[in-house]
């Protein structure tokens, strides 16, 4: 019986048929596929035929095939849909994975061929994006260690093995503390919480055989706990949970971890000639250097620090007014700050929430898209690898442009965050592909029978990562790996950060921010009052987000730190952190930095991004409105369908003309002077 992972796909658009593969299907066919690979891989090398653009490097871009489809699935379930049995499979597959990559990396007669394309590709007559892919391939082989030789081979070969199977265990590691930890609530601790919250806390002690409601550590319920909870005690207990996340001590602790990935990560630059991992890392970013990057963070962290000190000082009397004899605690910002808000613009979140429906927000981010690109959106009754995941085939004008599948929920078996990942990327060669693009979120799970409703903050992810899924169908390249999201790491959170701003068009919220039992529109006061508090507190969230990325930039920026704890302290004082805010991810559970190297060095990309979204969406505002169409028509042109076909800063000065300050973004948090 052919194992389904490597059968031809005989399903509609050619989608994975999840209702037939069960995880035994994934080591056959994993060792199968790895196996095809590298012969494809090897014939390539070893063609008898002079190298040229299409039997080399065009060639290795439909090389692999099998081995896409068996990973596009496994690592979709393994991230979303987590099991002992898939855990198990990710550890054995890590180091196998790198291994194959090495392989692939030190192919000397391989490297050989792409080096003489590259010395005489002016010669060549390629296309200005076959220029580009082959820059990237020749760029990415030296990357990886394939000009090293002798000794400095082997040892870059064992170094990126190894990290490969730490990140798999920092995840892993992170995802046991998640899941197995909750807090059982008495009905008398349920005073004073909202109903969502409440409703929250049942659905997940429901979830989880409880016989009441609990806080797990899922961040779109126990943030609502820490925000709405007036029982200083267990605010406390949970904070502190979801704080030491990584860090209990035992097998699942990450600190042990990250010390040696940082080590690792510093001797792997050395290995290639750079003074640190953060200089190898940021030289292909749009920042290039860590200086850059210091200067930018350092420009945004002394006004939001200043913010939030002065927030601070309210809170704090606050406090006090309630007989509480203590400093303001990283356990009472949430709780304090929610009270502020109600004081300074009227404004309620429990009010606001019923006007924040799951439904109508995705419809929302689906209008704001049909206006802008003209996508139209069907559902698709189709077997996924989850009973909470929906998918609608994404058309314009009649025509397939891609699958887009919703997994919103939270649950025990997903990795925490949000994210946006592509099973299948577009393409036009060596043969035509049309992007299979999935959003993965930790949105609270009702109790049955009551709609799915959002934070604020909920509804604003949904639409960043729907703007990084924009980036995925709308690419119009010819070579995947330039497709979609294949950008520059500081340059990839200019679409999704940018998408969140129709979340706050008025027109957007009158329309689709409607009340979950009666129907009614947002009422225009409340409206009002939402887009007057958008800038709250954003100087602690600023400040959370800012200490996270400078100590990312200073682990990778010289010598990697033994105590990486220690370091953070040090990193923290000698910015001047406000006593009650914490990173908003502390090392012990970074992901985004030690589950791998993606993001590693580049968390201040958020940030980078963000000055451009800033000023990406004032062109729409100078055109006369959020729906401008021939701005529209200008970010789908030079952003949103040209992935890394070019370079990512000749790319945004093609749509704006010019490249941003940093007071767009200063002035978009309410931090400007």
């Amino acid at each position: 019986m052919t194992n389904p992972l490597l059968a031809d796909w005989d399903t509609p658009f050619q989608l994975a048929p999840f209702d037939r593969i069960s995880d035994s299907d994934f080591a056959p066919a994993f060792d199968e596929a790895l196996a095809a690979h590298l012969a494809e891989v090897d014939a390539i090398a070893t063609n008898p035929e002079p190298a040229n653009f299409a039997n080399t490097i065009e060639a290795l871009e439909g090389a692999g095939e099998a081995l896409d489809k068996v990973l596009s699935v496994f690592f979709t379930v393994a991230g979303a849909d987590s099991t002992p049995a898939r855990q198990e499979l990710q550890r054995a597959f890590s180091p196998r994975l790198s291994a194959h990559s090495s392989a692939i990396s030190d192919n000397k007669a391989l490297f050989a061929r792409i080096a003489e394309l590259w010395d005489r590709r002016d010669t060549l007559g390629l296309t200005a994006e076959e220029d580009r892919v082959l820059y990237l391939t020749h760029r990415g082989f030296v990357r990886s260690g394939a000009a090293l030789e002798g000794a400095s081979a082997e040892r870059m070969k064992a170094v990126k093995s190894r990290l490969a199977v730490l990140g798999t265990s920092f995840t892993q590691n992170l995802l046991s503390d998640e899941a197995a930890w909750f807090m059982p609530l008495s009905e008398a601790d349920l005073q004073g919480l909202p109903e969502f919250v409440v409703d929250g806390a049942r659905s997940a002690g429901e979830a989880l055989g409880q016989d009441g409601p609990v806080v797990t550590l899922s961040r779109s319920l126990i943030v609502p706990f820490l925000q709405f909870s007036p029982r200083r005690d267990l605010r406390q207990k949970a904070f502190c949970a979801w704080a030491a996340r990584g860090a209990n001590g035992g097998d699942s602790d990450n600190r042990g971890i990250a010390a040696e990935v940082l080590a690792l990560r510093e001797e792997r630059a050395k290995l290639l000639g750079y003074a640190d991992f953060a200089s190898f890392k940021l030289e292909t970013e749009m920042a290039g250097t860590p200086g850059r990057v210091r200067d930018l963070l350092m420009a945004v962290w002394e006004p939001a620090k200043a913010q939030a000190l002065r927030d601070a000082t309210e809170m704090e009397h606050m406090l006090s007014a309630d007989g509480i004899n203590d400093a303001l605690q990283p356990w009472d910002w949430r709780y304090y700050a929610d009270k502020r808000r109600r004081v300074l613009h009227d404004l309620d979140e429990a009010e606001l929430k019923p006007y924040l429906q799951l439904d109508k927000m995705i419809q929302a981010a689906f209008t704001c898209s049909n206006r802008l690109f003209g996508l139209e959106f069907r559902p698709l009754d189709l077997p996924l690898y989850h009973a909470d995941c929906r998918a609608w085939e994404v058309t314009r004008d009649g025509k397939h442009l891609a699958v887009f599948i919703g997994d919103y929920f939270a649950r025990a078996s997903k990795r925490s965050g949000a994210w946006c990942s592509a099973m299948r990327s577009q393409a036009r060669r060596p043969k035509p592909l049309a992007p299979v693009v999935i959003n993965v979120c930790n949105f609270a799970k009702p109790p049955k029978g009551k709609p799915a409703l959002l934070s604020y903050d909920d509804a604003r992810t949904l639409f960043h990562e729907f703007g990084h899924a924009l980036h995925q169908m709308l690419s119009d390249v010819d070579f995947g790996s330039v497709s979609g999201t294949s950008v520059a790491r500081d340059f990839v959170e200019l679409p999704s950060q940018l998408y969140e701003h129709w979340l706050e068009v008025p027109e957007v919220l009158a329309e689709f921010a409607t009340h979950a039992d009666t129907g009614e529109a947002m009422p225009q006061a409340l409206l009002d009052k939402a887009l007057a508090a958008s800038t709250f507190d954003m100087g602690f969230q600023t400040v959370e987000y800012v200490a996270s990325a400078m100590v990312d930039l200073e682990f990778h920026n010289g010598p990697a730190p033994a105590d990486p704890m220690a370091r953070q302290a040090e990193i923290l004082s000698g910015m001047g952190m406000p006593a009650p805010i914490t990173m908003r991810h502390a090392t012990p559970h970074f992901a985004h930095v030690f589950a791998g190297d993606g993001y590693s060095s580049g968390y201040y990309s958020y940030m980078w991004s963000e000055v451009m979204d800033a000023d990406a969406f004032a062109a729409f505002e100078e055109a006369g409105g959020a729906f401008d169409p021939a701005t529209a028509a200008r970010l789908e042109q030079f952003i949103l369908s040209k992935g890394g076909s070019v370079d990512a800063q000749e790319l945004y000065i093609a749509f704006r003309g010019r490249m941003p300050g940093v007071e767009a973004l200063l002035k978009g948090r309410g931090l400007a002077a």
